[in-house]
């Protein structure tokens, strides 16, 4: 599935990102932001438009109503954040750490977790669309009530995620991994999975296979 990449241009302003608090909108467009602390902060409705965040801590920082447009996260510590209500286009995760992060109510479109920890993470009530998750640790991760379009799950450890009220019609998972997963048999209609797995689902819904 190919998605929109990041537009972001060569030439960045260097910026810390407590330099926000200076800025007469809490935003940053065309920006470079490295090996910055920011942690334990509180900044709603922040607006980040093509900038590359690389190197920096963001734990346990409230970033609630945040809109995210042509940004690239790299090496970053986002565990524990708040970032719902968000709305994300064309953003990449690179090797980020989002454990515990809330992205409920969110619209998270043309975006890529890559090789990022995303155990616990509440997606919640929130619409994906055109997102790639690719090798991504997902263990225990909440995706609760949300629409997928055009959702895949690339190698990703799934041990037990929720999809309960999700319908997974078309989402292929057939190469990640997991020993359990709540999901009704109702909403994995259509899911694509490999041979494996539809033994690992016979034996969750109880059913017992004779060779």
């Amino acid at each position: 599935m190919k998605i929109d990449n990041p537009k972001i241009p060569e030439d960045l302003t260097e910026k810390r990102f407590t330099d926000i608090f200076y800025e007469e909108d809490t935003e940053f467009e065309m920006c470079m932001v490295t090996d910055s602390e920011f942690a334990d902060e509180r900044l709603e409705r922040m607006r980040l438009y093509k900038t590359v965040i690389r190197n920096c801590n963001l734990k346990n920082t409230d970033f609630s109503r945040i809109d995210l447009t042509d940004v690239c996260f790299e090496n970053c510590d986002l565990s524990n954040a708040n970032l719902g209500n968000a709305s994300m286009n064309r953003v990449e995760f690179l090797n980020c750490k989002l454990l515990g992060c809330n992205l409920t109510d969110s619209y998270i479109g043309n975006t890529r977790f890559r090789e990022s920890i995303l155990n616990m993470v509440a997606f919640g009530n929130s619409k994906l669309e055109k997102v790639i998750f690719d090798d991504a640790a997902l263990e225990s991760v909440d995706l609760f009530d949300c629409k997928l379009k055009k959702v895949e799950f690339l190698s990703c450890n799934l041990n037990g995620a929720n999809f309960e009220e999700t319908p997974l019609k078309g989402i292929d998972i057939s190469s990640s991994h997991f020993d359990s997963l709540t999901v009704s048999i109702e909403n994995l209609k259509g899911c694509i999975i490999s041979t494996s797995q539809a033994i690992q689902f016979a034996s969750l819904f109880g059913l017992k296979i004779k060779q």
